[in-house]
């Protein structure tokens, strides 16, 4: 019934959110994989949306495409699952940053791209770089100290947001940033999921490469 195809898992960040959200929920779904930038790559894509690209989601030989919308599709299937936080006010935070985070940070983006075989201590930062992180730290900080009562991530339970800023902890983890200690803590939080590990553990496997993706530079 549910069925999601994802792009390389170290390189798509995109694919991982609903990917991660799924598997979080406990949601039974298939898993095709297409591989990026390939000759046949964008003719495979078109057989599924119309936008080629991943991720795209099927319910029901519905198609859905762009992450955000998978989540929310998701949501509005599995209510029971409580894919945002429970109540009014924190679903409007988790909403506001969640689409922060779907709209915004090109910087970050662009020089730290999501690589799982990447171990590194990036620098130099530049002043756009730092905005954009301490702008995410500020996000993190804010959201789980509203929360820090009922659960670790960032609005307590396991939610949309954190689906959508878990690319994040993987780039950071990759490229060595440094963040504060509420943030260190729900960085080791996403990345000790065994749902995280799997994906990165798989993304390291892959043999495909992507020129763009890797930056190679004071390797730890």
């Amino acid at each position: 019934m549910n069925h999601l195809i994802i792009g390389n898992k170290n390189y798509s960040s995109w694919s991982l959110r609903p990917w991660l959200l799924l598997k979080e929920k406990g949601i039974e779904f298939r898993e095709t994989k297409i591989a990026l930038y390939l000759e046949e790559s964008k003719q495979e894509l078109l057989n599924y949306s119309p936008a080629g690209k991943v991720p795209v989601y099927f319910y029901k030989e519905i198609p859905v495409w762009d992450s955000l919308s998978i989540c929310e599709t998701i949501a509005e299937i599995y209510p029971e699952k409580h894919c945002w936080p429970s109540t009014f006010d924190l679903r409007a935070l988790a909403r506001s940053v969640s689409a922060e985070m779907h709209s915004g940070f090109s910087t970050i983006r662009n020089t730290l791209p999501m690589n799982c075989r990447t171990k590194m201590i990036f620098h130099p930062i530049s002043t756009e770089l730092q905005f954009e992180v301490d702008r995410i730290c500020e996000i993190w900080r804010n959201s789980l100290d509203k929360s820090k009562e009922t659960g670790p991530f960032l609005f307590g339970d396991f939610s949309i947001a954190d689906a959508m800023f878990a690319p994040i902890v993987l780039r950071f983890n990759s490229y060595g940033i440094r963040v504060g200690k509420s943030e260190r803590h729900y960085m080791n939080t996403i990345l000790n999921l065994d749902s995280v590990k799997e994906w990165i553990a798989e993304g390291i496997q892959e043999v495909e490469m992507i020129e763009e993706s890797e930056i190679r530079q004071n390797s730890i």
